[in-house]
């Protein structure tokens, strides 16, 4: 019943059903659902029955094939395209305006397995920034390391969904949720045309670029804002900020004797 047990996962995730929704709407318990996706319970032929039917579906199909499978792009496709073609779960508040969704760093690891389930982006904190107005969809990720230095470790990444990747200027910061790498924060250059490639920058020069295929790429958001509470330091010393004073008053004399 292996096929079984990921179908049913799968069917949910992508119609954007949490647990909950589905159980309902089979008229079973919650519990019953999990159970069902992790392989610890298999369903009656009746709960099958009205799976397929709310699914529309064929039975056959439910039992015996694997149905995530037959609705991934081919790896030509995503070339093509630059972008595996999915929905994107999201959350909205009560005036059903998006939110945006915060990814932290101890949720990071767990975001690559959750990242197109409604229970789990459900669950993370969220919130508003209304200057960004309302073109696009917004997540933030808390990013870890000193590879983009000025920009500290702790600080959140505000960054808009990216549907195209073959659109991705060279030299724009985003985040990049990727199987092989995880959440990094990078800036992109542009290779998708030539080798499906991505060519990752860190503003910090003691790193080197890298290259990362898209076929390991999940998502993208291109940066627009950034939250952070380590306030940069101006490079400043004493002996130049005593140099600029002496000069303005230098100029205020002049000044004063034009007169």
């Amino acid at each position: 019943m292996q096929n079984v047990t990921s179908n049913i996962r799968h069917l949910r995730k992508t119609v954007g059903y949490t647990q909950a929704q589905l159980a309902e709407k089979l008229d079973i318990k919650r519990s019953l659902i999990g159970a069902y996706e992790e392989g610890r319970a298999e369903p009656k032929l009746s709960t099958l029955v009205n799976i397929a039917h709310l699914f529309d579906i064929s039975l056959d199909s439910l039992i015996t094939q694997d149905l995530s499978a037959a609705t991934k792009p081919a790896a030509g496709k995503a070339q093509a395209t630059g972008g595996n073609l999915r929905v994107l779960t999201i959350t909205v508040d009560e005036d059903q305006r998006e939110n945006i969704e915060l990814v932290p760093l101890k949720a990071s690891a767990g975001y690559l397995n959750g990242y197109a389930d409604p229970e789990y982006i459900e669950e993370l904190p969220r919130f508003r920034l209304p200057m960004l107005g309302n073109s696009g969809t917004f997540r933030a990720f808390e990013i870890s390391g000193d590879s983009m230095l000025p920009i500290a470790s702790g600080t959140v990444i505000v960054g808009r969904f990216v549907e195209d990747w073959s659109t991705i200027k060279d030299g724009t910061p985003c985040i990049i949720v990727s199987q092989k790498e995880g959440v990094v924060f990078k800036r992109i250059y542009n290779k998708i045309k030539d080798t499906a490639m991505l060519r990752l920058h860190s503003d910090n020069p003691l790193y080197s670029p890298y290259e990362l295929h898209i076929e390991d790429v999940v998502e993208i958001w291109e940066a627009r804002s950034y939250i952070s509470s380590t306030f940069p330091i101006a490079d400043l010393s004493l002996d130049k900020l005593s140099s600029i004073v002496l000069d303005l008053q230098k100029e205020m004399l002049k000044l004063k004797k034009a007169e």
